[in-house]
């Protein structure tokens, strides 16, 4: 067991793990972050993506110890009830979520993509989130949300 100093939506947060336990696994049961969802636990559904350094990574399959001084932001550091993130925001008016399981993902994969890709194409918006599953058939919504939040030209995630 190892303490490990991480930067997690801006604070810093001292956590006991195994040098091999995923990052999802710290921030959902050490530090009661709820954003990140376990999907398919092999990073291949996106349900679990959190940004590192302003990069969507899968966190399931992220040891914590690769982590080191990274920042971390998982959905809970984007935005409040109050003020949500523009990503989120647009979520929200398009009724982007269905069943909610993907979102997390999908809001994550957003925020890194809108970051690198101010003013994109709907092509790219659909191939920038390919890689993250949504059961419930909502991508229609998903990708009409992204295209509002690149005209809102408010994406960019201080500290992200």
């Amino acid at each position: 067991m190892t303490t490990y100093k991480l930067n997690i939506n801006g604070q810093s947060k001292r956590v006991d793990a195994e040098s091999d336990t995923p990052l999802l696994y710290v921030l959902r049961d050490n530090l009661a972050l709820q954003g990140p969802k376990y999907g398919c636990g092999l990073g291949q559904c996106g349900a679990c993506t959190v940004l590192v350094n302003g990069e969507a990574v899968r966190s399931c399959v992220t040891p914590v110890s690769s982590i080191k001084s990274s920042k971390v932001v998982t959905l809970e550091g984007l935005g409040t009830p109050e003020a949500p993130h523009p990503v989120q925001q647009a979520f929200i008016d398009e009724q982007a979520a269905q069943c909610g399981y993907c979102i997390n993902g999908m809001v994550m994969t957003s925020v890194a993509f809108l970051n690198k890709t101010p003013s994109p194409s709907q092509q790219q918006i659909t191939q920038a989130l390919a890689n993250n599953l949504c059961r419930c058939g909502t991508h229609t919504r998903i990708v009409k949300a992204v295209e509002r939040a690149a005209k809102a030209g408010q994406q960019t995630v201080k500290g992200a």
